[in-house]
């Protein structure tokens, strides 16, 4: 096994811009660092019990994998969209959006979340389980990855922290920026850009 290329992949996946990531960063200076920590904890929760489960259902799962897979990139572009549009009509005043950075929508949102189900499904089948079947060894691999995810959710949220008030002054182009990130992670993941290539 190569260590160091597993290292390399968790943490280029889990920290690059992803649809939580994304909603973090655009929360976090709109309602603090202490009211998204409850979103942070929904996904970090969400987040290990997919990687658990793809290293528990690895082989029943792969028989459906290709309709799965069709069926979660409808519905996380769908809640992606929705989520952008949540973002761009933020606004301290009004405290809209309060949905998007609940316990409840950050774990949600990680089972309609493309990149993360898409990951969690490979990582550890991929890089660990050819070489170690030790439920031991897997449960350790389990938390490693867990660990990388919460890691690079809580950057986020101190990235959003450290330019909280730059965000606040240009809120309206912050959220509008936001948003079209997350456009853009829609299109990316519902498959429209490959059926576009041939």
């Amino acid at each position: 096994m190569n260590i160091t290329s597993f290292l390399i992949y968790c943490v280029i996946v889990t920290f690059t811009p992803g649809p939580s990531n994304i909603v973090i960063l655009a929360a976090v200076h709109q309602y603090g660092t202490k009211r998204v920590m409850k979103y942070i904890m929904g996904a970090s929760l969400a987040f290990f019990i997919l990687v658990a489960a793809s290293v528990m259902l690895n082989r029943t799962m792969a028989a459906g994998l290709p309709s799965f897979l069709s069926v979660i990139r409808v519905i996380g572009s769908g809640f992606m969209l929705y989520l952008a549009y949540q973002i761009y009509r933020m606004d301290v005043s009004k405290g809209t959006a309060k949905q998007s950075v609940t316990f409840a929508s950050g774990f949600m949102m990680q089972f309609t979340n493309p990149k993360v189900v898409l990951f969690t499904l490979t990582v550890i089948p991929t890089y660990v389980m050819p070489y170690y079947t030790s439920g031991l060894v897997l449960t350790f691999f389990v938390a490693i990855v867990s660990f990388i995810g919460i890691s690079a959710y809580v950057t986020w949220a101190v990235f959003g922290t450290l330019f909280k008030r730059i965000m606040q002054k240009y809120q309206k182009a912050t959220n509008i920026l936001v948003a079209l990130f997350l456009i853009y992670s829609a299109f990316l993941v519902s498959g429209i850009a490959e059926l576009i290539k041939g």
